[in-house]
C-alpha cells in the first residue's frame, strides 16, 4: 500500500502543478475571479494530500487493514475533490455546467475528513 500512496501522491504533485499552471495561464482569461478561487481550491487541496500521501508512504512501516482505509479514504477523496471542482469550474465557464458533479464534493471532503480522522485515530492509539 505505501508503494501505491508514494504513486498517487507524486501523481497529484505532478497534475497539481500542471493544472494550477493551467489555471494561472489559460484559463484566467476565461474564468471569472469565483471560479478561478474555486478552480485553485482544487488545486491547493490536491497539492497539500499528494504531499501528505508522500509523507505517509515513506513514514508508516506496516500495511494493515487500517492504514489502507485511511491511505483509500485520501486518494479517493481528492480525486473527488479536486477533479469534480475542475469540471464543475470548466464545464460552467463554457456554459455546460455538469452539474452532476456538485454533490460529488462534497462527498470528496467527506472522504477527506475521514482520512484525517483515521490518521488522528492513529496517533491515538498505535498498534
Amino acid at each position: 500500500m505505501t508503494q501505491i500512496a508514494l504513486i498517487f501522491g507524486s501523481l497529484f504533485g505532478l497534475t497539481a502543478v500542471i493544472f494550477g499552471a493551467f489555471g494561472a495561464h489559460l484559463l484566467k482569461k476565461k474564468l471569472t475571479s469565483d471560479q478561478l478561487q474555486s478552480f485553485e481550491t482544487g488545486v491547493k487541496y490536491q497539492m497539500y494530500h499528494g504531499i501528505l500521501l508522500l509523507v505517509l508512504g515513506f513514514n508508516l512501516k506496516t500495511s494493515t487493514a487500517f492504514d489502507n482505509s485511511m491511505m483509500y479514504a485520501f486518494i479517493i477523496g481528492t480525486f473527488l475533490f479536486s477533479f469534480s471542482i475542475y469540471g464543475l469550474v470548466i464545464s460552467s465557464a463554457n456554459h455546460k455546467k455538469l452539474k452532476f458533479l456538485g454533490p460529488i464534493t462534497p462527498l470528496g471532503g467527506l472522504f477527506l475528513v475521514v482520512g484525517w480522522a483515521l490518521l488522528i485515530w492513529k496517533f491515538f492509539f498505535p498498534y
